[in-house]
């Protein structure tokens, strides 16, 4: 049961959705908001970012609605202390090297998936290996790098899940710092979904790597929003 006590420290928390116009992105800045933190959908035009925060508005209930709000993506890194990136791959470099000055010390939560358009049901290992570890390698240890969220579906993620319903889908969670993959572990529960430690930042390449298999599933077995499940554990992460 979420306290008083835990919606006014999720509050003080103010998370931006970098690229959250996308169905990823919006998925999660909505989830969180409901969830009762504060949240800024980012986006490259600031009318866009505000256009979609007025559309969750209207299904959030008041206190929730007053929480959320769009930003062009450089001003949203820069007011929040968590900054989720949720972009195409071929927009990755680009964005974080226009939104680095506001990074420094926060958690940066990648979510980007090294897809190489057309075949994006084939894995592709880019140069660094993954586009986590790249992110690391471009910003340096002033900024911590958490990888989490390829692998759950945006249809999981949309105004019509329930308020804190467990999704039949787990979110494997890397970084090399403990404290911001614990962080990013809390984010994940407060939305319903299990969030599990998997392990230092090289693991991303496997997270990630999992996306294209997970999207050919999708089209051999014609569903729509398959996911990972780990067995063998305890129903949570924290343990």
């Amino acid at each position: 049961m979420v306290t008083t006590s835990d919606y006014a420290a999720r509050a003080a928390v103010t998370i931006a959705v970098l690229g959250g116009t996308g169905k990823e992105g919006s998925g999660l800045a909505f989830q969180w908001a409901r969830a009762g933190y504060t949240v800024i959908i980012g986006s490259r035009e600031a009318e866009r970012a505000s256009a979609k925060a007025d559309t969750f508005r209207a299904a959030l209930p008041p206190e929730q609605a007053a929480r959320i709000s769009g930003a062009e993506n450089l001003a949203a890194a820069e007011a929040a202390s968590i900054v989720v990136l949720t972009v195409p791959y071929d927009s990755h470099e680009a964005t974080l090297n226009y939104v680095r000055a506001a990074l420094t010390g926060k958690i940066v939560v990648d979510v980007t998936v090294p897809l190489a358009p057309p075949k994006i049901r084939t894995v592709h290992v880019p140069a660094g290996h993954s586009a986590s570890l790249e992110a690391q390698a471009l910003l340096g240890n002033t900024v911590r790098i958490v990888t989490a969220y390829q692998n759950i579906s945006a249809v999981h993620l949309q105004p019509d899940q329930g308020e804190g319903e467990a999704v039949a889908c787990d979110v494997l969670i890397c970084a090399d710092d403990e404290d911001a993959k614990n962080t990013v572990i809390g984010l994940t529960e407060a939305i319903g979904l299990r969030g599990l430690d998997a392990g230092p930042l090289a693991n991303s390449v496997a997270v990630e790597a999992m996306t294209p298999v997970l999207l050919h599933l999708n089209k051999r077995y014609k569903v729509k929003a398959s996911g990972l499940v780990i067995s063998g554990l305890p129903s949570s992460a924290t343990v």
